[in-house]
């Protein structure tokens, strides 16, 4: 089966690349893997995870898991969520996600008959059954995705960037021809995904976003927003194959990280992991713990050291890693140490 995706000259001139569909909605496909069977794409990831005592996450993860049924589509958490990099962001967004577009992701939905009620307390607005599933999507990520998400970072962008390469080298259909074959082919003027259902989109000026993911290799999926029908649809690629395992290095060696801590302290190495994904320093303050006066001294270290970067974000400061403080980082991931 396929899904059939439509252009225009417009549409070809409108389509445009992106690096992420968030971490909520990594998140989400993190927790669809570990409930599939094992495979060689996520072994090493699959066992880190693994080991989180007394099989808790699980049973954090209720929430979500009522969202995910058996069959058919699960809900769009990158539409929730807005495809933010920062999951406090994320949760504020999920909380504050507009009623109707709530009710129409969760009606959607084939749910198990064991969670229907409260899949319909959330649809109806219930602030209760938003809170229990934004604390789930937390406790969700701070296992499954938080651990590995810098080196999952570099290899969105690294991603993204190869996209944008072929783009100027030549032009949006070499992009279209070279997407994922087989799960993408293009038949000009149309793109053809490999999907479990059939069905035509027909962009109309709008032009298409491409995403690369991490947990979706099994398949491409385009997602499209249920209340705004003037947004883009969004293609969502899989960055890593089913037949290698694509986490083996996003895996942090115990040393690397002690290494880390030695160099900056653990407060400050935890400030520059924060300010990978752009923080401000309330968000930094919040999100390690400390005061405001703490987090802008760190920040202010770091600052001086070449490892972040500061601007003005209205009234805010947001801080941010430069290439000297994401290098250091990475190294860390990779397990080479500092």
């Amino acid at each position: 089966m396929t899904k059939r995706i439509h252009f225009t000259a417009e549409d070809l001139a409108r389509t445009r690349v992106t690096d992420t569909l968030g971490v909520a909605a990594e998140t989400l496909d993190a927790i669809a893997r570990l409930r599939k069977g094992r495979t060689p794409a996520f072994q090493r990831w699959r066992t880190s995870v693994g080991r989180e005592p007394g099989g808790r996450l699980r049973a954090q993860a209720g929430p979500l898991l009522a969202l995910m049924p058996p069959h058919g589509p699960q809900i769009d958490m990158a539409g929730l969520t807005g495809g933010t990099t920062c999951i406090d962001e994320a949760v504020d967004n999920l909380l504050a996600a507009p009623r109707a577009l709530t009710r129409l992701e969760v009606e959607y939905l084939d749910v198990r008959p064991a969670h229907r009620m409260w899949a319909q307390t959330l649809a109806g607005g219930d602030r209760e059954a938003r809170l229990q599933l934004a604390g789930a999507l937390r406790a969700c990520h701070r296992v499954a995705i938080a651990p590995y998400w810098q080196q999952m970072r570099l290899d969105l962008d690294t991603a993204r960037a190869g996209y944008a390469r072929t783009m100027a080298a030549g032009g949006i259909e070499r992009l279209l021809e070279t997407l994922c074959d087989p799960l993408v082919r293009w038949r000009p003027p149309v793109l053809e995904v490999r999907h479990p259902r059939d069905a035509d989109i027909h962009l109309r000026g709008r032009g298409l976003v491409i995403a690369p993911t991490v947990f979706s290799s099994q398949q491409a999926e385009v997602l499209q927003n249920l209340v705004d029908q003037e947004q883009p649809p969004v293609l969502a690629l899989p960055t890593v194959g089913e037949g290698t395992d694509g986490s083996a290095h996003w895996l942090t060696e115990e040393a690397a990280e002690r290494s880390l801590d030695d160099l900056l302290g653990r407060t400050r190495a935890a400030v520059l992991a924060a300010a990978a994904d752009g923080c401000s320093t309330t968000e930094l303050a919040r999100r390690l713990g400390i005061s405001l006066a703490t987090a802008s001294e760190h920040a202010g270290v770091l600052r001086r050291a070449a490892l972040i970067s500061t601007r003005r974000d209205g009234k805010a400061v947001l801080h941010t890693t430069t290439h000297l403080g994401a290098a250091l980082l990475a190294s860390v991931s990779r397990g080479f140490g500092p």
